[in-house]
Formats: structure tokens, sequence, C-alpha cells
């Protein structure tokens, strides 16, 4: 069974990015898109997503915000940060919120796969790629 992922962007080009990565990947299925973390915190029962893929800067609430306020009710999605902002304060923010992942934009297929069968595979561990998580 395919695992559930919903995408939090506001970027189109993002999600079209990430369809197109997984469209041969038989193991994810990108179950919904949503444009700001509101709209995604009210979706998330309906749509039951296993993981989240969120980026930093969105109109409204940020990712690192819908990030924190997203685990308090759903401790067991797995959340993956993905942004073009790689700042150390970022990086610590998004960990300290409870992401399971951080990823660089522009994305790279071998990086989204791998970042996605760490988290399907190892459940109780997180993944930032060498290099972003210095501490």
């Amino acid at each position: 069974m395919s695992k559930k992922i919903m995408v939090v962007d506001d970027s189109y080009m993002t999600v079209k990015d990430l369809q197109f990565h997984l469209k041969a990947q038989n193991d994810y299925e990108i179950v919904s898109h949503y444009t700001s973390g509101e709209t995604a915190l009210k979706n998330i029962e309906k749509d039951k997503p296993d993981i989240v893929m969120m980026d930093v800067v969105m109109p409204g609430m940020d990712g690192v915000e819908t990030t924190r306020e997203m685990l308090k009710k759903y401790p067991n999605v797995r959340i993956v940060i993905l942004t073009s902002m790689v700042y150390d304060e970022t990086v610590i923010e998004a960990k300290e919120a409870g992401a399971s992942g951080f990823l660089c934009k522009p994305l790279e297929l071998s990086e989204v796969v791998s970042c996605l069968d760490h988290l399907r595979t190892h459940p109780q561990t997180d993944f930032y790629l060498p290099g972003v998580l210095r501490s």
C-alpha cells in the first residue's frame, strides 16, 4: 500500500515538481495539495496523510508554525520541510517544531526519494541531508 502525501506549498511549480518526481514511484501518492497552513490543518483529518511535504514561507501561517500545530493534533504524521531558505535558524526551528526531515529547493529526485524511503522504512528516525543539520 502506498504512503499518502499531503503537499503544503504555495508554489505551483513545487507541486508539479513533486508530482513529476513521484509519478514513477509506486510507494507514494500525493493525495492533496494546499497553499496555506490553515487550509492544510482544516483538511488533515479528511486526507489522513502519512507524510506532509511543507513549505516554510507561505501566506498566513508559515510552515514551521503549521508543523508545530499539526503535530499537536496528529503526532504520528511525518513532516518534511521544503525550502530554499537554508539558514541555520530555519533548520533549527523546523527541527524543534518536530519536522522529520528537511529538503532544499530546487528539489532533486534522488533526495526526495531517499527522504521518503528513509521515513517509510525507518519510522522512528529523521532525515536531514549531510551539511544541512550541523548540530
